[in-house]
C-alpha cells in the first residue's frame, strides 16, 4: 500500500481537474475575464478538495495514527464497539479541505467485516475498515455523513496487510471518521484538539 501515491491529487480528481483546465483555456479564449476568473477559482477549489500530499508518517509502535485531517468531536467508551464489544471511539469531524485520501491507523491486516454483520450494533458492511494489528489487536475504522449521497470507496481486499498511516480509502467529502479502539488501550486525544492524517496519534495500544 506504501506504493499507491498519486501525484499531488487523488486519481479520482484528475479528471474534473483536466476538465477545469479546459475551461479555463476556453473562457480566455472566447468569453469575458469574469468566466475566466471563474473558472480559475473552480480549478483552485477542486485542487483543494482532491489534494493528496505525501506525508512523512511516524514511527510510533502500537500507537493508532488519525485516519484523516479534522478536529475531535468526542471521545467515549461505549459498552459496544468494535467487535461488538467494550470499546473506546474517537469521533473526528473530517476538514473538507484536508486531505482527499484516508489513511489506515495501525499497522497491520484487513479483515472480512461481513463476518461482523450479524447481532452488530454498527453497519460495519459497506462503510467500515476492520484492521488486526500482529499483536491481535483489533481497531475498526469506519465512516458516516456523506455528501452528495457518495460514500468513501475503499483502495483495500480483505488479507491485504498495509502499514500504519498508508492510504486507504477515498474519502470522497464524507463529513465524519470514527476509531473503535480497544478499551484497554490509552486515549492521547481530547475533543476540540485539530488532528492531521497519517502523523497524529489518536491513542496507544498496549499489549503484553
Amino acid at each position: 500500500m506504501q506504493g499507491r501515491r498519486n501525484p499531488f491529487v487523488a486519481q479520482e480528481g484528475i479528471p474534473f481537474l483536466l476538465a477545469s483546465i479546459v475551461s479555463i483555456w476556453y473562457s480566455y479564449q472566447y468569453l469575458d475575464m469574469v468566466w475566466f476568473g471563474l473558472a480559475i477559482f473552480v480549478l483552485i477549489l477542486l485542487f483543494l478538495i482532491f489534494r493528496d500530499p505525501r506525508r512523512r508518517i511516524p514511527a510510533v509502535p502500537l500507537g493508532v495514527v488519525s485516519p484523516v485531517d479534522g478536529e475531535i468531536v468526542s471521545v467515549e467508551v461505549v459498552e459496544t464497539g468494535v467487535l461488538q464489544g467494550k470499546a473506546h471511539i474517537v469521533k473526528i469531524d473530517v476538514d473538507s479541505l484536508g486531505t482527499y485520501t484516508a489513511r489506515c491507523p495501525v499497522e497491520g491486516y484487513i479483515m472480512d467485516l461481513g463476518s461482523l454483520a450479524e447481532g452488530a450494533q454498527v453497519d460495519y458492511r459497506t462503510n467500515a475498515l476492520w484492521v488486526r494489528t500482529d499483536e491481535g489487536d483489533d481497531v475498526v475504522l469506519q465512516f458516516g455523513g456523506y455528501r452528495f449521497g457518495l460514500p468513501p470507496k475503499s483502495l483495500v481486499r480483505f488479507g491485504e496487510r498495509l502499514g500504519q498511516g498508508s492510504r486507504c480509502a477515498y474519502l470522497r467529502l464524507t463529513r465524519l471518521a470514527e476509531v473503535h479502539i480497544p478499551i484497554d488501550a490509552k486515549v492521547l486525544v481530547s475533543p476540540g484538539e485539530r488532528v492531521v492524517a497519517g502523523k497524529d496519534v489518536l491513542a496507544r495500544l498496549r499489549h503484553s
